[in-house]
């Protein structure tokens, strides 16, 4: 099924934006298979965080000079905020890039494939604690509750996954939504 995703990915063509006035950043959402079952891993932000604090994410953060790519960033901040070993994620694939719209970030999405079980080991001063998610699960509740509203003279959309009382939202919430509407656009069955 990872060859799936990532031959998938592969022959998707991602949306790559040029927005000079944005800060940039890069995120992984994190797949693993425990028996049999794909489960994607989020992780809660701590009421410290300067941005999007207390909300569920995926693992990911803002790029530094040091970092020669945003997929770069993301495997840093992955490796910084749940201790994820670049060197133990197989990248799948990347995603759309995405505007926030209260932070004021372009944030690119990549999918990524982990070896399971891991020894997760979380930075508490941004990472409250983990939530892993059936992808099963996900996708039945797609599409989930969707919020349009207007935002600064443009159209909003939010999509908001419930997960055992964990809303998934925002940024998070879009990123997850256009990766299930690409795996249920290919019939990927998980």
């Amino acid at each position: 099924m990872a060859a799936h995703i990532q031959q998938m990915l592969q022959a998707y063509t991602p949306s790559e934006l040029s927005v000079p006035s944005r800060k940039l950043a890069g995120v992984l959402a994190p797949l693993y298979v425990h028996e049999g079952e794909y489960r994607m891993v989020f992780t809660k932000r701590s009421d410290r965080m300067l941005h999007h604090r207390g909300q569920i994410s995926f693992p990911g953060g803002g790029h530094e000079s040091a970092d020669d790519s945003l997929l770069d960033t993301a495997l840093r901040e992955s490796d910084e905020e749940i201790g994820l070993n670049p060197e133990h994620v197989t990248v799948l694939g990347q995603l759309d890039d995405l505007l926030t719209t209260g932070s004021n970030y372009l944030i690119r999405p990549y999918v990524g494939l982990i070896p399971y079980p891991y020894p997760f080991e979380l930075d508490k001063r941004e990472t409250d604690y983990l939530i892993e998610v059936p992808l099963h699960f996900l996708r039945q509740h797609n599409p989930p509750c969707q919020i349009t509203r207007e935002h600064e003279g443009r159209i909003v959309e939010s999509f908001f996954f419930d997960y055992e009382g964990h809303v998934i939202w925002g940024a998070t919430g879009k990123i997850l939504k256009r990766f299930l509407d690409l795996l249920d656009r290919h019939n990927t069955d998980m």
